[in-house]
């Protein structure tokens, strides 16, 4: 008996074997019968943090010399911005960190469904590339 259990630690058994197939067997239980069985205390996370910094960057038009970029950055990230100066201010603020000095052409707005705003559209141009 115990040499039986030894060879099965110690799995010295040729693959395609009787004793060969019970360990697999074993493992694949183990596998996929045991979370059922055993509480691992995993949960899946409820809420991912969002970083402030998260932009979408999309390529635009632009010469050899210069790049045009749309980034797209949250309502949220531009704290209260309300004027136009202070959403440039606040979209540039955002975007230079990412992509170095910049020149803001343009922005527009991006609603939702409702029609509230969610998000801006900033076109910008980074030139000497």
């Amino acid at each position: 008996m115990t040499r039986l259990i030894r060879s099965y630690f110690f799995w010295s058994y040729e693959r395609g074997s009787f004793h060969y197939d019970v360990m697999v067997t074993a493992i694949l239980l183990f596998v996929f019968v045991s979370p059922h069985l055993i509480d691992f205390k995993d949960k899946p996370v409820t809420t991912v943090p969002l970083h402030g910094s998260e932009v979408l960057v999309k390529e635009a038009s632009g010469n050899s010399n210069e790049a045009r970029f749309v980034y797209e950055v949250r309502a949220e990230d531009l704290d209260g911005a309300s004027t136009d100066v202070e959403i440039r201010r606040a979209l540039l603020s955002v975007i230079e960190p990412i992509s170095g000095e910049v020149k803001l052409e343009q922005y527009k707005p991006v609603p939702d469904t409702k029609g509230k705003i969610v998000a801006y559209d900033a076109t910008v141009l980074r030139s000497g590339l």
